[in-house]
């Protein structure tokens, strides 16, 4: 039960770093290959790393929805009574969770219509519907996510919940009492 715990709160964590490592170390490698002299640069690694971005990008929707970091504008939800804050977060989620259904159900059809094609990608010459996939997977998790947030917002609707004004004096105070904790610690 611990590794599913562990890979709810971080599956897509996982494939973000390892994609961002690999965008990394094969960037400094295109440079190192591009100015070592008798080496001859890397044909692939521009595609590989333009790849990686995309793949990142459709793996941030389910991340943010499940961090609950989607963008949001607050100031009028915290001047709402605590019902209908609650209320209006649960139709957000709900609406959220249909439009990257949507999407996912659409991107099934683009990955269809691309693997009948079989289209490779210029450089690396991997088939495009693996490419693609990433698009479908995003959007499919993302939707696994919101309907996660929505039994999340339903079962803790009784809960206080507080304010962006509350939430941020709270992370301020926590970060405060770690810095002292450290700063007693060190002398």
């Amino acid at each position: 039960m611990k590794v599913a715990k562990w890979l709810d709160d971080h599956f897509e964590e996982i494939f973000l770093v390892i994609f961002l490592v690999l965008i990394s170390c094969v960037s400094l490698l295109q440079v190192i290959f591009k100015k070592v002299p008798f080496l001859t640069p890397l044909t692939w690694s521009d595609e590989f790393c333009r790849y990686m971005w995309i793949w990142t990008v459709f793996l941030s929707l389910p991340y943010t929805i499940r961090k609950g970091s989607m963008l949001r504008v607050s100031v009028l939800l915290d001047t709402m009574p605590q019902v209908m804050r609650k209320t209006i977060n649960i139709a957000v989620d709900l609406i959220t969770t249909a439009c990257m259904g949507l999407l996912a159900y659409h991107s099934i059809k683009v990955v269809t219509d691309i693997y009948a094609s079989g289209e490779t990608s210029t450089a690396m010459v991997w088939p495009m519907w693996i490419v693609y996939s990433f698009m479908l997977a995003g959007f499919a998790l993302a939707t696994l996510r919101g309907l996660q947030q929505v039994y999340i917002h339903v079962t803790h609707f009784s809960e206080k919940e507080l304010t962006t004004l509350e939430q941020t004096m709270a992370e301020a105070a926590e970060e405060a009492a770690m810095a002292k904790g450290e700063e007693g610690g060190t002398k």
